[in-house]
Formats: structure tokens, C-alpha cells, sequence
């Protein structure tokens, strides 16, 4: 097994109990902690800062979060608005972007809640407007693929959960091609923070939008996380798990193929059929 980075799992003495009996053992446990999530700009000729978000996560791709998620709530819209992210030297679980002298960010977009829990983004809302983000690409239709295609994808990401395999208490977001093939996964606490992480990797290499690439989400899926994979471009979502009902509609809305309760023989398909072989 690959090493798991340290940050990302702790060890803990426990007390296992069976049917036979109590014994003393070790468990790994996913490590749940706050970031800070800062931004730095320039208005009306003045240098500005804002606190954006706290949210609890697993340490590791704090940039790529930070940065997913400033995108994917639309407060910034490009990475070249983008000078630099950092963590800072003077606070532990506190990372910086600041952007570039000519971008000021859309603050309107940051109205929620300064504290947000791992599982949970949408609940942070100030409002249900606030929700409403708006993306900068028109989803295309170049994505076909076959049902024997997704039947593999759940398999495909049990190898590469790194910490999930030893903690068990991770989501993942991965990011498939048309033929099946893992191109990015990322891990975390919160399903948001898994796709703000792999989102945030995308951005921070210059290879948005996705469009032709499916999202698998390991959990189920959320209004919020279809919201993220459409400022995204992804034009076909994945879950394991059960999608909501106002996960459908944005969807279907928005012409997304979203499919949910993913197993190795079967899937219920809810919008887009389009986009998959012979329905």
C-alpha cells in the first residue's frame, strides 16, 4: 500500500469488542481540521484582504481547495486571476489567495455562513439565492459511453483511496474519461471538499473546462456537488449513492447526465440519457 501522507490519518488506542470478548487495539482515524480560506486584492487603488470561509477538511491539497472552491462558488471565474496561493507563516490551517491586481473577487458570492461543517456547504448559505451560481461554459454533448463503461468505474477508485482504505471515513470525487480510464481522485471528510479539491487541480493546471470527462462522487449526490461539477463543465455525474431531488432538477435543468445507486451490474439514470449507449 502507498504510504499515506501522516497529516492525513492519525492513530488511536481503542478497546475492540466481539461477541468474544474486549481486546486493546489500534485504529487509524481520517484527520478532521479547520481551514481558513483568505483572499487578497486590490481596491480602488488600496490592498484588501477578506475572510472567505472556514470549513473543516483533511489536511492535504489545500490549494487545490482553496482555489476549487473560490471557483466553484464563483468568486473568481479564471486562473489567471490568480497570482499566487499560499499557506501562511504565521497561522497553521490558514491559506491565502491573492489575486491579480486587476481582479476584484465577486464577494456578493462568498454571502454564507463564515463557519461551514465538513458534510455540509449549502447549509452555510446566507440565503437560497446565494446558491445560485452561474457558470462560464455551455456543457457540450461530445460525451457517449456505454453502460459496461460505468459498471467499472466504482471498482477503479478502491486502489487509489488512499486514506480511505485505512480509516474507512473519506469520500472521494474522481474524474473518469469516456473510456473508463481514473485520470484525478481526491479525498477528504466532505464530499465538497473532495470535488473543490479536484476541481481546484484542474484549475490550478489550466485544464478547465471538462467537458468529454465523467465525475464519479463516492457518496451521494448533492444539489451542491452537481452545482460544482456544472461551473466545471462536466457533462455526466456518477454516484454511488442516492441523488436528491433538487440534485435532478439543477441536472435536468442544466442537461447534466447524472446517475446514482452505482453498482457492478446496475445504475439508475435520472437526466442526460442521451450520453449513455443504448437507452
Amino acid at each position: 500500500m502507498v504510504k499515506t501522507p501522516p497529516a492525513s490519518v492519525m492513530r488511536r488506542q481503542i478497546r475492540r469488542v466481539t461477541s468474544y470478548g474486549t481486546d486493546h487495539n489500534e485504529d487509524f482515524l481520517a484527520v478532521e481540521e479547520p481551514l481558513e480560506i483568505r483572499v487578497a486584492f486590490r481596491q480602488n487603488e488600496n490592498a484588501s484582504w477578506q475572510n472567505i470561509s472556514v470549513t473543516m477538511r483533511t489536511p492535504g491539497n489545500d490549494h487545490e481547495l482553496a482555489a476549487g472552491f473560490l471557483f466553484t462558488e464563483g468568486i473568481i471565474q479564471d486562473l489567471r486571476q490568480i497570482k499566487k496561493v499560499e499557506n501562511s507563516v504565521f497561522e497553521k490551517n490558514l491559506v491565502l489567495v491573492t489575486l491579480a491586481d486587476s481582479c476584484v473577487p465577486n464577494l456578493h458570492n462568498a454571502e454564507r455562513n463564515f463557519y461551514t461543517t465538513s458534510s455540509c456547504g449549502v447549509c452555510g448559505k446566507a440565503s437560497i439565492e446565494a446558491v445560485k451560481t452561474v457558470s462560464r461554459y455551455v456543457l457540450e454533448n461530445t460525451l457517449l459511453v456505454t453502460r459496461e463503461v460505468l459498471f467499472g468505474l466504482a471498482g477503479k477508485i478502491s486502489g487509489s483511496q488512499r486514506v480511505f482504505e485505512e480509516t474507512g471515513g473519506l469520500h472521494a470525487a474522481a474524474l473518469f474519461d469516456r473510456n473508463g480510464n481514473l485520470l484525478n481522485l481526491r479525498e477528504d471528510v466532505g464530499r465538497h471538499n473532495a470535488l473543490d479539491k479536484l476541481i481546484g487541480a484542474a484549475l490550478l493546471s489550466d485544464q478547465l473546462p471538462l467537458a468529454g470527462n465523467m465525475l464519479l462522487l463516492s457518496g451521494r449526490a448533492s444539489f451542491e456537488l452537481i452545482q460544482k461539477a456544472l461551473m466545471a463543465g462536466i457533462e455526466m455525474v456518477v454516484s454511488i449513492g442516492a441523488p436528491s431531488s433538487l440534485a435532478v432538477q439543477l441536472a435536468e435543468d442544466n442537461k447534466i447526465t447524472l446517475a446514482g445507486f452505482l453498482k457492478q451490474d446496475r445504475f439508475n439514470v435520472y437526466t442526460g440519457f442521451h450520453r449513455i449507449s443504448g437507452l
